[in-house]
């Protein structure tokens, strides 16, 4: 490993160590929190190979209703890879955005609007998209990942039984780092 490069298992013990509160810190370094964990939450995730069109296609991370997000999530993933593969941000617009070849691979709800986020998430649904909200009441609706504030920090929950409907499996690694996990099915 090189001289300050982090190993994945370091950096989410550094990023969960660090006690980040939203509470007490501005906005902007809370989206840079997130950007972080969206970037790295693609290194934890297996999707299965039809997800790429081609074996050197782009990781992509659409935003829905996250435009505060978009400027530190392209400076963190600018000149990054993840398992091989660029990294790629896009604003999905409405919920047919999740469809075709620039399907996004991670996409992030918003919740400003719960009747748009339900229909991407309907949108995503049953395809390998992981999901990722910052609510409760999206996660709900079926997120995979849901970022919380608990304990001061920066947290994620994450949903087994969403993550098989998608059929992405998820790191043992990234699981033992999460506050909770909801089963899944044959949990």
């Amino acid at each position: 490993m090189e001289p300050g490069k982090l190993t994945r298992r370091q950096w989410l013990v550094a990023a969960l160590a660090a006690g980040i509160s939203p509470a007490r810190a501005d906005g902007e370094l809370e989206r840079q929190v997130k950007a972080a964990f969206l970037y790295r939450f693609g290194g934890f995730v297996e999707w299965p190979e039809s997800a790429f069109v081609r074996a050197d296609s782009p990781l992509v991370i659409g935003l829905h209703e996250a435009d505060e997000l978009a400027g530190p999530l392209a400076r963190t993933v600018t000149g990054r890879t993840v398992n091989g593969r660029v990294l790629q941000v896009m604003k999905l617009k409405k919920a047919d955005a999740v469809g075709g070849e620039r399907a996004p691979h991670i996409a992030f709800v918003g919740a400003q609007d719960t009747t748009a986020a339900q229909g991407l998430l309907d949108g995503c649904r049953e395809r390998p998209i992981l999901t990722v909200s910052d609510s409760g009441h999206v996660h709900g609706l079926g997120s995979v990942i849901n970022f919380l504030v608990a304990e001061e920090r920066v947290r994620f929950e994450v949903s087994l039984k969403a993550a098989e409907t998608a059929r992405l499996r998820i790191s043992a690694r990234l699981l033992s780092a999460a506050w909770r996990v909801r089963p899944g099915a044959s949990a």
